[in-house]
């Protein structure tokens, strides 16, 4: 089944949604504030590729985080598959996160 933009579009909005309510467990702030999500390409068949980072290599949540992200992602109605790529390059700086993440952080 082909999808149309405007269902791609409303696809896309509910998996922000759901990466809204993954956290990196050292920060008190989701991984889309954040700025760990570099990029969300949706396919007309609705197969989804997520490219994200984490805030160190080294992370001890680099085993889980992206599982929960894929398995969470996956759940959304309509996703058909989803392809998660785990990137170091650009490696993640704070001036990433949103404003949001930053005023609860108290960084500004």
């Amino acid at each position: 089944m082909k999808f149309t933009d405007d269902q791609i579009a409303d696809i896309g909005e509910e998996i922000i949604k759901v990466l809204k309510t993954v956290y990196d467990p050292e920060i008190p702030v989701d991984i889309y504030e954040l700025g760990l999500v570099y990029d969300v390409q949706i396919s007309d068949d609705a197969d989804v590729k997520i490219i994200m980072t984490l805030t160190t290599p080294n992370c001890p949540v680099a085993e889980t985080l992206p599982q929960e992200v894929k398995d969470k992602v996956g759940e959304v109605e309509h996703v058909k598959s989803v392809d998660l790529e785990l990137t170091f390059e650009p490696s993640w700086h704070k001036d990433m996160m949103s404003e949001e993440a930053k005023f609860e952080l108290g960084m500004l």
